[in-house]
């Protein structure tokens, strides 16, 4: 692992005046632009080449003689052949050399090592750099390792196909899309023998991946994606956010259920198991009487954070719930990072966030607001790593 203090010498290095705001130009990234140019920051987008043309054409920031900007988010798009190009030594250096402080989001962690990210990419971070090896399932310590520590509630593990007794999903990678899941939920020992058999069939998933599977009691409730924002900056009391929540659209898990019930029996068998990828978010609000056993939630992960991964959480990161019919939370994914779902609220801000600052807060402005303040007192080392 990189150290703070290697960090730290080259934030030494850089003009504070000057920071930029970089990222991977996928998943979350145009929240954080549109965050970063509201609190005065340039942005920096590292694209993919033939998926550039969102970041380099169609949001693209335009500038009066000013500055000021009157279009757009993204002020440069640096496009590479692989979004893993990031990790060149050219490529860092150029960014240590432009004052850019990279905000982690899950297409850099999917799209390069966490073994790089780690151990060789020498840029300053802005978050946990050494929480993010937790996404990985194939983790010792993956997010169920800390949320078991922490004493939150998570969906109970079934430890083999033969002990399946209610409904389950088994948790596992796609096959054939890369950054996917090959998700099924099943009832019974027979039907995930039977589901199985058939996504293998179709090569959905593989022999290997499925012997690898996590597989776990289905909690029947909505969805809530809840995004909190701890600040070291902040007074004591003060530092952990709900900025907002937002929930999932899934294909072709969403095509399904707006079919009537004679029409899904009817489809052929390539068609009869939905799949789950996510392609699209909502935002949302719970009711208030729920709003306190949440924030009861990001306390117990931070405190946990700061326990086992000093100096524990900083700034985004998301517990993905269910909450059953008796009102009861259960934590099925960690993002230590910022979520997949914030784009939500670009430029409109976050429900709680916006209430909470009294103008529009998203996620990537709350990102970039505390740079900011982290710049202007001095502190960025208390971010940064």
């Amino acid at each position: 692992m990189i150290s703070r203090d290697e960090i730290h010498q080259i934030v030494d290095d850089y003009d504070s005046l000057k920071l930029r705001i970089g990222m991977t130009a996928s998943h979350s990234a145009l929240d954080i632009c549109d965050g970063a140019i509201e609190e005065g920051f340039p942005t920096v987008a590292y694209c993919k080449q033939g998926r550039h043309q969102t970041y380099a054409k169609y949001f693209k920031t335009q500038r009066t003689g000013s500055g000021r900007v009157v279009r757009g988010m993204v002020d440069k798009a640096i496009v590479m052949n692989n979004f893993n190009d990031i990790m060149g030594e050219d490529m860092q250096a150029e960014m240590r050399k432009r004052n850019v402080i990279y905000i982690p989001n899950r297409s850099m962690t999917s799209y390069s090592s966490i073994d790089d990210i780690e151990n060789s990419f020498r840029v300053p971070m802005f978050g946990s750099r050494n929480m993010l090896r937790m996404e990985e399932r194939t983790e010792e310590k993956d997010y169920y390792w800390i949320l078991e520590k922490a004493g939150l509630p998570f969906p109970e593990a079934i430890e083999s196909p033969e002990d399946i007794d209610c409904l389950s999903i088994v948790k596992l990678h796609h096959a054939q899309k890369k950054l996917e899941r090959g998700f099924f939920t099943c009832g019974s020992y027979q039907e995930f023998e039977e589901k199985s058999s058939d996504l293998l069939s179709q090569g959905v998933i593989d022999q290997a991946s499925l012997d690898g599977a996590r597989i776990e009691r289905y909690v029947i409730g909505p969805v809530f994606n809840l995004n909190f924002f701890y600040s070291p900056l902040s007074a004591e009391g003060e530092r952990l956010e709900l900025l907002g929540v937002d929930w999932r659209f899934e294909s072709s898990l969403d095509g399904h259920v707006r079919l009537p019930a004679p029409q899904q029996m009817t489809l052929p068998a390539h068609q009869q198991i939905p799949e789950m990828t996510v392609v699209g978010h909502n935002t949302a609000t719970i009711r208030e009487s729920l709003l306190e056993r949440a924030f009861e939630l990001g306390e117990k992960f931070v405190d946990a954070s700061k326990e086992h991964y000093d100096p524990g959480i900083i700034g985004p990161f998301c517990l993905q719930t269910c909450i059953d019919k008796d009102m009861n939370y259960y934590i099925y994914d960690v993002a230590p990072r910022l979520g997949g779902g914030t784009n939500v609220h670009v430029n409109v801000g976050h429900p709680y966030g916006n209430a909470l600052w009294r103008k529009p807060m998203s996620s990537g402005r709350r990102i970039a607001m505390e740079l900011r303040m982290a710049a202007e007192q001095d502190r960025l080392k208390e971010v940064l790593t």
